[in-house]
């Protein structure tokens, strides 16, 4: 059983207020389309169609304080309460605590040790590994699970070749905010059929999307907008392409943040957990989910066929 993991960087299930809310203003045709016509709100968790489960997953796991993106990312990762671990969220990069608990033990880590295919799909731009060398900057939760796991990060190389997708799944933003032109660009479109062709042959294959937390920094809506839009198409594509007989997709978050542009820092909002798969798969994916730190160990268990207790 193989797992598509998509991470949406900073989106939480808000309410229904056009106003602030990009997924209340703006129509989403294919998300829309797998959720019985519903938008990706608050008041439409939980929900259950033929082609996705919704469910609402509280982002604050007991610890007082602003849901945090490196403690948010390392509990998806590893499982484990990392803020009531480290006694608050800490965020945005991984402090000595957090990194500790993620090189100790991940979803990559964990399947790679027991024969599984597992890879991040994300392209880096080579000033990121220039600064990463020079010491200007250190590695986020996600890339450092990879990296701790073994996993080469992809790089330019691996985006011409089509063996990764760039942050903005369409490779546009490399050839405007980079000046790196030699790399392909796609339409969302093509890009979701894309990330299903890479995803095919994995039995993990993790897509972190970050795009969305910027925009609910910014607070700006058309930015916004075109964040919702693109993924929207994405999945269009990512579905055609899907076989929901042979595997899942995961859409989380860590925290909210765009879904409420009133304000430019994390929200108190829940995340949505958004399971897409034939029912069967999906009620066994999500029989044992009541927080967070239960994701994890429900992917180890899908794709491994063993008990995740414990494992993790």
């Amino acid at each position: 059983m193989k797992i598509l993991f998509i991470f949406l960087d900073g989106v939480g299930l808000g309410v229904d207020n056009a106003e602030v809310n990009p997924f209340a203003l703006w129509y989403t045709p294919h998300l829309q389309d797998i959720l019985n016509g519903k938008r990706l709100l608050a008041k439409n968790a939980p929900l259950e169609s033929s082609q996705a489960t919704l469910i609402s997953i509280d982002a604050t796991l007991g610890v007082a304080g602003m849901p945090q993106s490196a403690t948010g990312q390392a509990v998806l990762l590893t499982g484990k309460n990392v803020p009531a671990l480290i006694g608050a969220h800490y965020g945005p990069k991984p402090n000595k605590p957090i990194i500790e608990l993620v090189t100790n033990g991940n979803l990559f880590s964990m399947l790679i040790g027991r024969g599984k295919e597992s890879s991040l799909l994300n392209a880096y731009p080579p000033r990121f590994f220039s600064s990463i060398i020079n010491g200007r900057r250190i590695l986020s939760v996600i890339p450092l699970a990879a990296t701790s796991a073994g996993l080469r990060l992809k790089n330019n190389f691996d985006l011409i070749h089509g063996n990764s997708l760039s942050a903005d799944f369409t490779g546009q933003g490399w050839h405007d905010h980079l000046g790196i032109t030699d790399i392909p660009v796609m339409n969302p479109l093509q890009a979701g059929k894309q990330l299903a062709k890479l995803a095919h042959n994995l039995d993990f294959a993790f897509f972190e999307y970050w795009l969305s937390d910027y925009a609910g920094h910014h607070q700006n809506m058309n930015e916004a907008a075109q964040v919702v839009n693109q993924f929207d198409e994405v999945l269009d594509g990512l579905m055609q392409d899907w076989d929901p007989n042979t595997g899942l997709i995961i859409i989380t978050s860590d925290h909210g943040n765009m879904e409420d542009l009133s304000t430019r820092r994390h929200t108190l909002n829940p995340v949505p957990l958004l399971v897409i798969g034939a029912p069967k798969l999906r009620k066994s994916f999500i029989k044992n989910i009541e927080s967070m730190t239960d994701i994890a160990p429900a992917i180890l268990e899908t794709i491994t066929g063993q008990d995740s207790q414990n494992q993790l």
